[in-house]
């Protein structure tokens, strides 16, 4: 008899607890072979040593459930482990429509935190199918299966929450399209680098504070991006060229952002970044990070000395999401299978044009608008919101050691 032919039949849970040991699993397996039962379901989690083992098994042959209730029983006592055996009809009842995955990311997680989200799902009217742990450091990261509700209206219900309990929440439609081939596009000052490269660049001119300033202003919105690069790179105007080296020499990246770059390649991933800053800088980035993809401005350079202008097209806000675009028909990747990770306001077009926006330890009208924000300050988080594991990523780099 299989899965789909036990909707109306005779069932019984199997549940198993006590500490931890190789063979459990087997061993109750085994005793339950005796009886000539098929498996249904079967769940097992282990939680600081302790296990918790369900297997939903089709009724034996009549006559032998009260022997076979007595047999895992004794089982069980044998291996100092409690069972609990409960009668019932069929499967699981199926999943409702509408099926999301929350990832609740924070540090630390409260228990009030999270009964918070939690009755917050609840009260959407969804159910939460399934709880697992993506991550224990640098933040606990938990990932909740949630159906029942529509993805749109289930995040536009926790997104809100999140900000006022101090956490992170992402929440993305579930499906075959979460294990298909995606693309990564990130900005890169102040989220794939720590720095902003044209203060790295203003800092040798002398004029760090006022370049500082305009940046500021223009990353919070209330500024025309193109008006305050122009005016900003009217200031690196006669610096010797050399500064290029020096620049590249001082760029620090983000933590975490070689593990998620590295980690989003081996998944076959493809990975760019856009930005407002230079490609004399983003090409160094590109060839040092093995990306797919990298567009900046260019800063004008005649007889060795910086001009104080760019050439070519600018990058600005809608230029981003432009990019976003091509390099998604590039790589032959559907918009909604793309990831945009960005922390400014010129961000938001590219942000809102992903499937998935993050915004990056953003600015707050950047966390209002994005899909999802991520307030830490180690670029890898953003793994958890793809499903990954932190287990997943270190067993990854052991077998690269090996």
């Amino acid at each position: 008899m299989n899965a789909s032919q036990t909707s109306d039949v005779p069932t019984l849970l199997v549940k198993i607890f006590g500490k931890d040991r190789p063979g459990i699993t087997a061993g109750l397996l085994d005793t339950l072979a005796a009886y000539s039962v098929d498996v249904v379901d079967i769940e097992q989690v282990v939680t600081r040593g302790r296990i918790v083992l369900c297997v939903l098994v089709t009724e034996p042959a009549q006559g032998l459930e009260g022997s076979l209730r007595v047999t895992v029983h004794n089982w069980a006592e044998s291996m100092k482990m409690q069972a609990e055996i409960i009668s019932g009809i069929g499967d699981n009842r199926p999943r409702g429509l509408g099926r999301s995955l929350v990832t609740v990311l924070g540090h630390p997680l409260t228990a009030e935190t999270a009964a918070a989200i939690a009755t917050r799902i609840t009260k959407t009217g969804a159910n939460i199918d399934r709880v697992f742990r993506l991550a224990k450091y640098p933040v606990t990261a938990v990932e909740f299966a949630v159906s029942g509700v529509e993805t749109e209206p289930l995040r536009t219900a926790l997104v809100t929450d999140a900000s006022k309990l101090g956490v992170d929440v992402a929440v993305v439609a579930a499906g075959l399209h979460r294990r298909a081939q995606r693309l990564v596009v990130m900005d890169v000052d102040s989220t794939l680098i720590q720095d902003e490269v044209i203060e790295l660049f203003a800092a040798h001119a002398g004029c760090e504070d006022q370049v500082a300033e305009v940046t500021e202003a223009a990353m919070r919105g209330e500024l025309d991006f193109e008006e305050s690069l122009h005016a900003r790179v009217r200031l690196l105007a006669g610096l010797d060229a050399s500064v290029v080296d020096k620049v590249r020499s001082e760029v620090r990246l983000t933590p975490g952002a070689r593990t998620l770059v590295r980690t989003l390649k081996r998944l076959g991933y493809q990975v760019g970044v856009v930005s407002g800053g230079f490609t004399q800088v983003t090409d160094d980035l590109k060839e040092r990070l093995a990306l797919d993809f990298a567009h900046a401005n260019t800063l004008e350079i005649v007889d060795g000395k910086l001009t104080g202008r760019v050439t070519g097209e600018i990058v600005d806000r809608p230029g981003k999401a432009r990019l976003l675009r091509r390099f998604a028909a590039e790589a032959g990747v559907p918009l909604s299978q793309t990831v945009a990770i960005g922390d400014g306001a010129n961000d938001l077009d590219m942000l809102n044009a992903a499937g998935l926006g993050v915004a990056f330890n953003a600015k707050p009208v950047v966390r209002e608008a994005a899909h999802t924000a991520v307030s830490f300050p180690f670029l890898d988080t953003v793994l958890y919101l793809l499903g990954i594991t932190r287990e997943e990523v270190e067993a990854a780099d052991i077998l690269d050691l090996d």
